[in-house]
């Protein structure tokens, strides 16, 4: 089995004894589980429509990959692109929020991101909207989860 350096990382974290005592800074969310029908699909949309980069992609155990994709920048919050394994994650593909909105994409340019996802088929559910936090259009990805994309104000 071929482990990368950021699964093995997470594992040592992981299996670390309970209970974790913080000192100081306050440990951040590193990776957020997104279950997919496939790798290269979901790469396919998250990197080609959404301008995510493809922080990693190995394979370990067999057919099972650890692929990873981040908006450009590497700021916040990567995600985890896992293929459904069982039929009750299977079933979760597109709705692991009960049609809430589940993810939330900052951006410093919403005109120019959403006209550029747009033009690569991203479909969204409303027109942009002005809020007092900022500009916001819900869009869905490939498999229906919604997300918020968001220029904040100030």
């Amino acid at each position: 089995m071929l482990w990368s350096s950021a699964a093995m990382q997470i594992w040592s974290l992981w299996m670390r004894p309970w209970p974790r005592v913080h000192h100081g800074r306050v440990p951040s969310i590193g990776l957020a589980c997104l279950v997919v029908r496939e790798y290269d699909e979901a790469i396919g949309f998250y990197v080609g429509a959404l301008g995510f980069d493809l922080v990693e992609d190995s394979l370990f155990d067999g057919d099972k990959r650890w692929v990873v994709v981040a908006p450009p920048g590497g700021r916040g919050t990567a995600l985890l692109l896992a293929r459904a394994a069982t039929s009750a994650q299977q079933d979760r593909i597109g709705d692991q929020t009960g049609g809430r909105v589940s993810f939330f994409l900052y951006t410093d340019a919403f005109d120019a991101d959403h006209e550029r996802m747009m033009a690569a088929g991203v479909t969204f559910a409303e027109e942009p909207r002005h809020e007092a936090y900022g500009t916001v259009a819900v869009f869905e990805d490939l498999y229906g989860n919604q997300w918020d994309l968001i220029q904040q104000t100030g």
